[in-house]
């Protein structure tokens, strides 16, 4: 069972908070999406599409950020997250932090496979 804990935080978008701090929105446990028959983002996929989206705005390593706010090892966190990532109801939500990861994340295969630094961009 998800369990979600917000601040109070009046906001028109759902993507941002009225505070000018970092959101404060913690998502625990939650079934994992593997197998799932629902294809509707749960609270904890959204957070998670959320913390993408500002992480670095927060201080502290961002493995310590997903222990603290997930209660997920980073190992775990980064499975949903390509899961996710796959998702077209992700895509629905957030279509630019979700384009901006796979754009990431094909970098680093490819990087992995012709075998430089997926920070440098490939000689053509």
């Amino acid at each position: 069972m998800e369990t979600t804990e917000e601040c109070d935080s009046s906001s028109d978008h759902p993507h941002q908070s009225a505070s000018d701090g970092p959101s404060t929105t913690v998502v625990t446990g939650g079934e994992p999406r593997l197998g799932r028959s629902s294809n509707a983002l749960t609270d904890r996929d959204k957070a998670i599409l959320d913390f993408e989206r500002t992480w670095w705005n927060e201080t502290g390593p961002k493995e310590a950020l997903i222990r603290e706010r997930f209660g997920l090892s980073a190992t775990r966190y980064y499975q949903i997250l390509n899961e996710l990532l796959e998702a077209p109801e992700a895509y629905e939500y957030d279509p630019l932090v979700v384009r901006r990861l796979r754009r990431l994340r094909d970098r680093r295969r490819r990087a992995r496979h012709e075998g430089y630094q997926a920070s440098q961009p490939p000689n053509r």
